[in-house]
């Protein structure tokens, strides 16, 4: 007769409750944070290991994800220019948080608004969502099938396992609500949500979600890759640039003085390069390759390190005569027929073009062609994106898509570019999307190896040099002013 007890028949262990503390100062409020998480996973991973190690389990483990809160009865007197650090309403604003070591300067910013705009402490505690063990483990460990294996029963008997009731995009869909306590979201993603993301960051791109930088580059090709790479050697030996260091996948460290650790065993999905500054806003690069379902997946990711910006480098179908191969489009609207966000944000809600990146996108291939002005006409159009989710669409009637795109004044397609537009608007990331024309469909003038000509070589080094010279301008903005207004609904997250 089979006597094991039942995961609902087992004791329930957790770690010493401790009390919800009130706090005025920032500093303070995340040490807390991380102290109540510090002694969440600790326990989790202790009792894993003494598990593994052959103790018989005393009971069901737990530990709590820590959180922070604010309760307002006022309405607060700000800087209406101000995007974010504010509630939009007197009530109380809660989230649970996750690695606080890794969101720690976010964490402080955000905070300091609060205090600084509503005047009042913020609550640090416990929360009542747990933490699944497999997100309390140090990145890299792998517990699937070990206990199993080890107990011949299922993990989720002993230690919680991620909750795809709290692992969603409600809060960043505007679907959230009020939660039972009465409380409404304080920041855009729940701590599963954000452990989910790193997670998936860690095996798409084979680096670390630490070494993400502050500014994000996404193209589809890798040549793009290697012209970054080569950049980025560059500039860790030059002590003026700023940048200290170049993380490879794999993560692989290479400083102006030394090398540490080693390159990826096999090529992820998404290759990525990180030329990182020591405050964070250097730049990272990702080869997403090629389609819609890439470009969300990876910014669905990306979106909850909460960087300053993303842009999108790559090539696009010129679909005016007067274009060649070589030429720029600057996307100020976006046709999305990507099909891949449309029951997160309807194609009826238009992604408005951000001047502040607009204009930095601009100003850098003027810069950088030595073309201004009525001339930089030359060279460069600006206007619609076409976004589409097949490929070879060349191949079918052409008259329904031509139609369309007509219609539209579309002067470019591609597979991406909306995609991330749209989704750098649904999760409050500024954005941006400069192509370079590599083929002209409509004008005979296919995409074929033989086009890989010297010119087109060029085309590639002066494209990237541009992508990181609106990189380095928009670092040079402060956050306040980057952080449009345009991208925040009418009940926003006091969190950016």
């Amino acid at each position: 007769m089979n006597t094991k007890l039942g995961p609902q028949d087992l004791p329930l262990l957790t770690p010493d409750a401790l009390q919800t503390r009130s706090y005025d100062d920032a500093w303070k409020a995340v040490a807390a944070l991380q102290a109540l998480y510090n002694q969440a996973t600790q326990f989790l991973r202790t009792h894993f290991d003494l598990v593994m190690a052959g103790e018989a389990p005393k009971g069901r483990y737990r530990a709590y994800y820590p959180q922070v809160s604010v309760t307002t009865t006022t309405h607060a007197k700000i800087d209406t220019r101000l995007s974010f650090g504010h509630a939009s309403e007197p009530g109380k604003f809660t989230i649970n948080v996750t690695r606080p070591d890794l969101f720690e300067g976010y964490l402080e910013q955000q905070i300091s608004l609060l205090l600084e705009n509503h005047g009042v402490p913020v609550e640090v505690g416990v929360s009542t969502t747990p933490i699944p063990l497999h997100f309390a483990m140090k990145e890299g460990a792998h517990v699937e099938g070990s206990i199993e294996e080890q107990l011949d029963r299922p993990l989720r008997d002993l230690f919680d396992v991620p909750d795809l009731e709290c692992t969603n995009d409600a809060i960043v869909n505007g679907t959230a609500g009020i939660d039972a306590t009465g409380a409404r979201p304080l920041g855009p993603f729940t701590a599963q949500r954000v452990d989910y993301s790193l997670a998936r960051l860690s095996h798409y791109t084979a680096t670390s979600p630490a070494h993400f930088q502050n500014h994000v580059l996404f193209t589809n090709y890798q040549f793009y890759m290697e012209e970054f790479r080569a950049f980025a050697h560059e500039q860790i030996n030059d002590p003026e640039s700023g940048y200290v260091s170049v993380v490879e996948p794999g993560n692989l460290i290479t400083t102006a003085d030394m090398i540490t650790g080693e390159p990826a065993a096999r090529t992820p999905q998404m290759p990525t390069y990180h030329l990182k500054r020591a405050d964070g806003s250097g730049i990272s690069m990702v080869n997403i390759g090629v389609g819609p379902s890439n470009a969300k997946t990876i910014t669905d990711h990306v979106a909850v390190l909460r960087p300053h910006v993303w842009l999108m480098l790559g090539h696009c179908a010129g679909l005016r005569n007067s274009q060649s191969l070589g030429d720029y489009v600057l996307a100020h609207a976006y046709m999305r027929e990507d099909k891949v966000l449309d029951d997160d944000l309807p194609t009826w809600v238009p992604i408005p073009a951000l001047a502040e990146v607009q204009v930095a996108l601009e100003q850098a291939v003027a810069e950088v062609t030595d073309y201004s002005g009525y001339e930089l006409k030359k060279i460069m159009r600006t206007g619609t994106v076409a976004t589409i989710d097949n490929r070879n669409w060349e191949l079918r009637d052409q008259s329904g898509p031509v139609f369309r795109l007509s219609q539209s004044r579309a002067i470019a397609l591609d597979m991406e570019s909306a995609t991330i537009a749209a989704n750098g608007f649904r999760f409050r990331v500024p954005y941006g999307t400069l192509l370079c024309v590599s083929d002209k469909p409509l004008h005979g003038e296919l995409k074929m190896p033989g086009m890989a000509t010297e010119f087109y070589k060029t085309q590639v080094a002066q494209h990237m040099k541009i992508g990181i010279k609106a990189m380095e301008s928009l670092r040079s903005m402060p956050l306040e002013r980057l952080h449009s207004r345009k991208l925040r609904s009418f009940e926003e997250t006091a969190f950016l």
